[in-house]
């Protein structure tokens, strides 16, 4: 197995950065090849401007086909194409960060904005009558697994159907599902770690062992049951979920996931 590791933490002492090193060595020692992404360490570009796309960026700036434009010509930065390589090398994607207010930190969004491109992880395929195109299910990333190892502050009972800050499973919707399923990956259940800030040593080893079974059986994992755009369960071309497909009782992005 081929894995890389996009690893956002600005300190390298910190939980997601012994989970990242866990994550490495675990690996490797099982055998897989593993590359690392630490967008700290690298001095992540995290802002999407003209200076992304050289001679191929429109005056005014519009961003999408300028970003298609200079893909298509192998003009993008050499950072951005560097990432966009690792993706196509990997068989894998671990994201290992915190969550920051309900989402990502911002230089790991603005990787996702910048390597992401137009005509790479999105506009492609063809749309016609049956068809929208090749996402959610399809894409050139299709084939591979992504997975999202998360660090969050509070308690669990702060991240369920009744707490506060709402299921934690609909505060990843839109990385699981808008991000990653959206390019063709497929999708695993992630590996939260909740009360992070207050994690004590003989905690932390218990983290450690649960993780690494969850790193050596990422191959066999079930991912996430997101329904394919093309699969014939939404109209196209409003893309609304055809009536009758849901279980009782189900709404909201659940919509989205078969039994």
């Amino acid at each position: 197995m081929k894995t890389l590791i996009v690893y956002a933490h600005p300190e390298p002492r910190s939980l997601n950065g012994s989970l990242k090193d866990v994550a490495v060595s675990t690996l490797e020692a099982a055998g897989h090849e593993v590359r690392v992404s630490d967008l700290y360490a690298m001095n992540w570009k995290a802002v999407v401007d003209a200076a992304d796309f050289g001679g191929y960026a429109t005056s005014p700036l519009r961003v999408v086909p300028s970003s298609g434009g200079a893909y298509d010509a192998g003009a993008l930065t050499p950072d951005v194409t560097a990432e966009q390589e690792k993706l196509l090398w990997a068989d894998t994607v671990i994201f290992q960060f915190p969550l920051w207010w309900y989402t990502m930190p911002a230089i790991l969004k603005g990787w996702v904005d910048r390597v992401f491109s137009f005509h790479f992880a999105y506009g492609v395929g063809v749309h016609d009558e049956t068809r929208y195109g090749e996402r959610y299910g399809e894409g050139i990333l299709l084939g591979r697994r992504a997975i999202l190892s998360v660090t969050v502050g509070g308690p669990q009972s702060h991240y369920t159907d009744r707490g506060i800050n709402g299921p934690i499973g609909d505060l990843l919707f839109p990385i699981h599902h808008g991000i990653l399923y959206y390019p063709g990956m497929e999708v695993l259940p992630p590996f939260v770690l909740y009360d992070a800030v207050r994690m004590s040593d003989g905690e932390f080893e218990d983290v450690t062992k649960r993780w690494k079974q969850r790193l050596l059986t990422l191959e066999t994992t079930a991912p996430i049951a997101f329904r394919r755009q093309n699969s014939g369960d939404y109209e196209i071309p409003s893309l609304r979920l055809k009536e009758g497909l849901e279980a009782p009782g189900r709404g909201g992005f659940n919509l989205h996931v078969r039994d």
